[in-house]
Protein backbone atom coordinates (compact mmCIF):
# COMPACT_ATOMS: atom_id res chain seq x y z
CA UNK A 1 0.00 0.00 0.00
CA UNK A 2 1.65 3.31 -0.83
CA UNK A 3 1.14 6.29 1.34
CA UNK A 4 -1.20 9.26 0.42
CA UNK A 5 0.48 12.36 0.97
CA UNK A 6 -2.32 15.12 1.87
CA UNK A 7 -2.47 18.75 1.53
CA UNK A 8 -5.10 19.88 3.09
CA UNK A 9 -7.03 21.95 5.79
CA UNK A 10 -8.37 24.00 2.71
CA UNK A 11 -10.66 23.88 4.15
CA UNK A 12 -10.35 21.54 7.27
CA UNK A 13 -14.48 20.34 6.54
CA UNK A 14 -13.61 19.09 3.55
CA UNK A 15 -10.39 17.42 4.04
CA UNK A 16 -11.97 15.73 7.11
CA UNK A 17 -14.25 14.16 4.10
CA UNK A 18 -11.33 13.15 2.42
CA UNK A 19 -9.73 11.48 5.63
CA UNK A 20 -13.11 9.25 6.19
CA UNK A 21 -13.64 8.62 2.45
CA UNK A 22 -10.11 7.49 2.53
CA UNK A 23 -9.50 4.91 5.23
CA UNK A 24 -13.69 3.94 4.14
CA UNK A 25 -12.45 3.14 1.10
CA UNK A 26 -9.31 1.48 2.03
CA UNK A 27 -11.72 -0.85 4.24
CA UNK A 28 -13.80 -1.92 2.08
CA UNK A 29 -11.53 -2.93 -0.49
CA UNK A 30 -8.89 -5.01 1.74
CA UNK A 31 -11.46 -5.80 4.57
CA UNK A 32 -10.49 -6.35 8.06
CA UNK A 33 -8.90 -3.56 10.20
CA UNK A 34 -7.17 -2.03 7.14
CA UNK A 35 -7.26 1.53 7.09
CA UNK A 36 -5.33 3.84 4.56
CA UNK A 37 -1.65 4.83 5.12
CA UNK A 38 -1.97 8.99 5.37
CA UNK A 39 0.20 11.62 5.67
CA UNK A 40 -1.35 14.97 6.23
CA UNK A 41 0.17 18.74 5.59
CA UNK A 42 -3.23 20.90 6.74
CA UNK A 43 -2.35 24.70 6.74
CA UNK A 44 -4.13 27.64 8.22
CA UNK A 45 -7.14 28.30 5.84
CA UNK A 46 -6.87 31.69 6.89
CA UNK A 47 -3.64 32.74 5.68
CA UNK A 48 -5.08 30.88 2.24
CA UNK A 49 -8.01 32.54 1.65
CA UNK A 50 -5.98 36.28 2.00
CA UNK A 51 -3.49 35.44 -0.02
CA UNK A 52 -5.98 34.01 -2.54
CA UNK A 53 -8.28 37.18 -2.34
CA UNK A 54 -5.11 39.42 -2.50
CA UNK A 55 -4.16 37.54 -5.79
CA UNK A 56 -0.76 36.58 -4.17
CA UNK A 57 -0.73 33.40 -6.11
CA UNK A 58 2.99 33.66 -5.84
CA UNK A 59 3.15 33.18 -2.23
CA UNK A 60 0.58 30.71 -2.47
CA UNK A 61 2.52 28.60 -4.24
CA UNK A 62 5.56 29.10 -2.06
CA UNK A 63 3.66 28.00 0.77
CA UNK A 64 2.02 24.57 -0.64
CA UNK A 65 5.18 23.51 -2.45
CA UNK A 66 7.70 23.64 1.36
CA UNK A 67 4.39 21.76 2.85
CA UNK A 68 4.71 19.10 -0.64
CA UNK A 69 8.57 18.73 0.17
CA UNK A 70 7.55 18.29 4.05
CA UNK A 71 5.32 15.25 2.67
CA UNK A 72 8.10 13.82 0.07
CA UNK A 73 10.60 13.83 3.25
CA UNK A 74 8.12 12.23 5.65
CA UNK A 75 7.40 9.44 2.89
CA UNK A 76 4.37 10.21 1.13
CA UNK A 77 4.76 8.41 -2.05
CA UNK A 78 2.06 10.76 -4.04
CA UNK A 79 0.27 13.89 -3.26
CA UNK A 80 -3.59 14.89 -3.20
CA UNK A 81 -4.14 18.62 -2.91
CA UNK A 82 -7.62 18.46 -1.03
CA UNK A 83 -8.96 21.12 -2.96
CA UNK A 84 -9.90 22.24 -6.56
CA UNK A 85 -9.02 26.20 -6.26
CA UNK A 86 -5.59 25.10 -5.36
CA UNK A 87 -4.69 22.79 -8.61
CA UNK A 88 -4.13 26.11 -10.21
CA UNK A 89 -0.72 25.55 -8.84
CA UNK A 90 0.29 22.33 -9.68
CA UNK A 91 3.17 23.36 -11.67
CA UNK A 92 4.65 25.82 -9.28
CA UNK A 93 4.08 22.45 -6.77
CA UNK A 94 5.69 19.46 -9.48
CA UNK A 95 8.81 21.82 -10.43
CA UNK A 96 9.36 22.09 -6.38
CA UNK A 97 8.38 18.26 -5.34
CA UNK A 98 9.04 15.61 -7.79
CA UNK A 99 6.19 13.33 -6.37
CA UNK A 100 2.94 12.50 -8.48
CA UNK A 101 0.80 14.62 -8.12
CA UNK A 102 -3.27 12.93 -8.54
CA UNK A 103 -5.07 15.93 -10.44
CA UNK A 104 -8.38 16.08 -9.19
CA UNK A 105 -9.79 17.70 -12.60
CA UNK A 106 -8.18 14.52 -14.56
CA UNK A 107 -10.29 12.31 -12.45
CA UNK A 108 -13.57 14.19 -12.57
CA UNK A 109 -13.36 14.55 -16.13
CA UNK A 110 -12.63 10.68 -17.10
CA UNK A 111 -15.48 9.61 -14.16
CA UNK A 112 -17.50 12.22 -16.65
CA UNK A 113 -16.27 10.58 -20.58
CA UNK A 114 -17.00 7.37 -18.87
CA UNK A 115 -20.88 8.46 -18.24
CA UNK A 116 -20.87 9.67 -21.60
CA UNK A 117 -22.08 13.12 -21.13
CA UNK A 118 -20.24 15.83 -23.62
CA UNK A 119 -21.76 19.16 -21.76
CA UNK A 120 -21.09 19.85 -18.20
CA UNK A 121 -21.79 22.52 -15.58
CA UNK A 122 -19.23 23.68 -13.49
CA UNK A 123 -19.73 25.58 -10.35
CA UNK A 124 -17.11 26.40 -7.38
CA UNK A 125 -15.02 29.52 -6.37
CA UNK A 126 -14.09 32.49 -7.91
CA UNK A 127 -10.92 31.33 -8.81
CA UNK A 128 -11.57 28.13 -10.52
CA UNK A 129 -14.27 29.15 -12.50
CA UNK A 130 -13.02 32.36 -13.92
CA UNK A 131 -9.63 31.05 -14.38
CA UNK A 132 -8.17 28.57 -17.64
CA UNK A 133 -6.67 26.11 -15.11
CA UNK A 134 -9.58 24.11 -14.40
CA UNK A 135 -12.18 24.82 -17.21
CA UNK A 136 -9.47 24.77 -20.01
CA UNK A 137 -8.32 21.39 -19.12
CA UNK A 138 -11.64 19.80 -19.24
CA UNK A 139 -12.45 21.43 -22.77
CA UNK A 140 -8.60 20.92 -23.93
CA UNK A 141 -7.76 17.46 -22.33
CA UNK A 142 -10.94 16.01 -22.58
CA UNK A 143 -13.48 17.59 -25.19
CA UNK A 144 -16.03 19.09 -22.95
CA UNK A 145 -18.12 21.80 -23.11
CA UNK A 146 -18.11 23.47 -19.79
CA UNK A 147 -20.57 25.93 -18.89
CA UNK A 148 -20.02 28.32 -15.78
CA UNK A 149 -22.92 30.61 -14.23
CA UNK A 150 -23.01 33.91 -14.75
CA UNK A 151 -20.99 37.22 -13.55
CA UNK A 152 -23.77 37.39 -10.09
CA UNK A 153 -24.58 33.74 -9.75
CA UNK A 154 -20.80 32.81 -9.71
CA UNK A 155 -20.14 35.73 -6.74
CA UNK A 156 -22.99 33.91 -5.01
CA UNK A 157 -21.66 30.31 -5.52
CA UNK A 158 -18.12 31.93 -4.02
CA UNK A 159 -19.63 33.33 -0.71
CA UNK A 160 -21.79 30.97 0.09
CA UNK A 161 -18.28 28.83 0.05
CA UNK A 162 -16.09 31.14 2.00
CA UNK A 163 -18.80 32.62 3.98
CA UNK A 164 -20.78 29.43 5.03
CA UNK A 165 -19.19 26.30 3.76
CA UNK A 166 -15.85 26.63 5.06
CA UNK A 167 -17.33 27.82 8.09
CA UNK A 168 -19.09 24.90 8.78
CA UNK A 169 -22.09 26.46 8.00
CA UNK A 170 -25.08 25.26 6.19
CA UNK A 171 -28.19 27.28 4.76
CA UNK A 172 -31.37 26.24 3.38
CA UNK A 173 -31.18 29.57 1.76
CA UNK A 174 -28.11 28.93 -0.22
CA UNK A 175 -29.07 25.34 -0.94
CA UNK A 176 -32.01 26.70 -3.08
CA UNK A 177 -29.83 29.73 -4.54
CA UNK A 178 -27.41 26.71 -5.53
CA UNK A 179 -30.02 24.66 -6.81
CA UNK A 180 -31.73 27.41 -8.97
CA UNK A 181 -28.19 28.28 -10.59
CA UNK A 182 -27.14 24.86 -11.65
CA UNK A 183 -31.09 24.55 -12.81
CA UNK A 184 -30.45 27.69 -15.11
CA UNK A 185 -27.05 25.63 -16.56
CA UNK A 186 -29.38 22.87 -16.50
CA UNK A 187 -31.55 24.62 -19.12
CA UNK A 188 -29.02 26.26 -20.98
CA UNK A 189 -28.14 22.24 -21.97
CA UNK A 190 -26.04 21.09 -19.04
CA UNK A 191 -26.24 16.92 -18.90
CA UNK A 192 -24.43 17.17 -15.32
CA UNK A 193 -22.73 19.02 -12.53
CA UNK A 194 -19.59 18.93 -11.40
CA UNK A 195 -19.26 20.19 -8.12
CA UNK A 196 -15.97 21.95 -8.37
CA UNK A 197 -15.39 22.89 -5.04
CA UNK A 198 -14.65 20.11 -2.01
CA UNK A 199 -17.23 22.35 0.16
CA UNK A 200 -20.10 22.04 -1.82
CA UNK A 201 -20.50 18.25 -1.30
CA UNK A 202 -21.31 19.73 2.57
CA UNK A 203 -24.54 21.25 0.59
CA UNK A 204 -26.18 19.62 -2.11
CA UNK A 205 -26.54 15.86 -2.96
CA UNK A 206 -27.25 13.84 -5.88
CA UNK A 207 -31.29 13.35 -4.42
CA UNK A 208 -31.52 17.13 -4.89
CA UNK A 209 -30.77 17.38 -8.78
CA UNK A 210 -32.59 16.36 -11.80
CA UNK A 211 -29.09 15.82 -13.54
CA UNK A 212 -25.49 13.52 -12.83
CA UNK A 213 -23.80 15.16 -9.79
CA UNK A 214 -20.20 14.38 -9.84
CA UNK A 215 -19.03 15.16 -6.18
CA UNK A 216 -14.94 15.94 -7.03
CA UNK A 217 -14.21 15.19 -3.38
CA UNK A 218 -15.39 11.07 -3.25
CA UNK A 219 -14.01 11.39 -7.09
CA UNK A 220 -10.56 12.91 -6.20
CA UNK A 221 -10.99 10.14 -2.98
CA UNK A 222 -11.19 6.98 -4.32
CA UNK A 223 -9.16 7.50 -7.04
CA UNK A 224 -6.79 8.24 -4.22
CA UNK A 225 -7.47 4.73 -2.96
CA UNK A 226 -7.21 3.05 -5.92
CA UNK A 227 -3.46 4.64 -6.71
CA UNK A 228 -2.43 3.54 -3.37
CA UNK A 229 -3.39 0.19 -3.86
CA UNK A 230 -2.38 -0.29 -6.85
Amino acid sequence: MKTIGILGGMSWESTSLYYQILNDETKNALGGLNSAKILLSSVNFAEIAELQHNNDWASLADLLANEAQKLAIAGADFLVIATNTMHKLVPEIQARCTLPILHIADKTAEAIVEAGHKKVAFIGTRFSMESDFYVERLSSNYNLEVLTPNKQDREIVHTVIYNELCRGKISADSKQHYLEIIDKLRSQGAQCVIAGCTEITLLIEQQDLSIPLFDTTEIHAKAAVRFALS
